[in-house]
């Protein structure tokens, strides 16, 4: 049993066969196993194939649906587009029209512009003469003043020279008043002395008792008028005092006449 034919031309070497056999088996393992992975292989494919047509259909859909919406914003844009272009024709005539209102805006501004540098000359020049004419006034002013102080205090002088005058004359009114109406009462205190001096017990007389209550009468009015005129011209020198005008009236003469 044992192989006495020569190797050659089966094998090259001794050994070449049951190295190739162990290579084919080697071999066929590796091709079982690239079966198995590329089983495993084409069921993934076909899961991933599945998910990818799903995937196909939904951006098929997306695609329709953003036709649609290009559709509609390309409609949309040429809308907005021909706004766009009449808002711009607006706006150029708005900045042509601005442009001309700026121009006029200028030749006016430029026009106010000399009228102020005028202005500002005869302002200048005004404000000279006004200096000039302020110091003047300012020195007439104080001259001014000075003769109104001095006027004030002749006034005050003359007011206190014109009450003292008032007074005067009040307390000369009333003393003379006084002085006529003490000599009136005294004259009949007098009389009425001598009247009771004639009356007595045995010899008075009804007419000469209606006497003596006259002279009482007399004297007693004469005495009220007395009050009277003190307390009315000291009143009237005390308004006086105070600064009140118009006070400088004598006081109506009332007639008493004597019985």
């Amino acid at each position: 049993e044992t192989n006495t034919l020569p190797f050659h031309p089966f094998e090259m070497q001794q050994g070449d066969i049951l190295r190739m056999e162990k290579e084919h088996q080697v071999l066929q393992e590796q091709l079982k196993e690239a079966e198995e992975k590329c089983e495993q292989l084409q069921s993934r494919n076909l899961d991933e194939v599945s998910a990818l047509k799903e995937l196909l259909k939904k951006s098929i859909e997306e695609t329709e649906v953003s036709k649609s919406e290009l559709v509609w914003f390309s409609e949309d844009l040429d809308v907005q587009k021909k706004k766009w272009q009449q808002k711009k024709k607006e706006n150029q005539e708005n900045l042509k029209a601005l442009r001309s209102t700026a121009k006029k805006h200028t030749d006016t501004n430029d026009r106010y512009s000399k009228t102020i540098d005028e202005k500002e000359k005869q302002y200048k020049l005004h404000l000279s003469k006004y200096l000039e004419t302020s110091n003047k006034f300012a020195s007439d002013k104080l001259k001014l003043e000075e003769l109104i102080k001095k006027s004030q205090d002749d006034c005050q002088e003359c007011v206190k020279r014109a009450i003292k005058a008032e007074i005067s004359v009040l307390k000369n009114w009333k003393e003379t008043e006084v002085c006529k109406l003490n000599g009136m009462a005294a004259n009949a205190e007098v009389n009425l002395r001598v009247l009771k001096s004639f009356s007595s017990p045995a010899s008075a007389a009804p007419k000469l008792n209606s006497q003596i209550d006259s002279w009482e009468t007399f004297i007693s009015n004469v005495k009220k008028r007395l009050e009277k005129v003190e307390a009315e011209y000291d009143e009237k020198i005390q308004m006086v005092k105070n600064g009140a005008g118009n006070c400088l009236t004598k006081m109506e003469t009332v007639d008493l006449s004597s019985p």
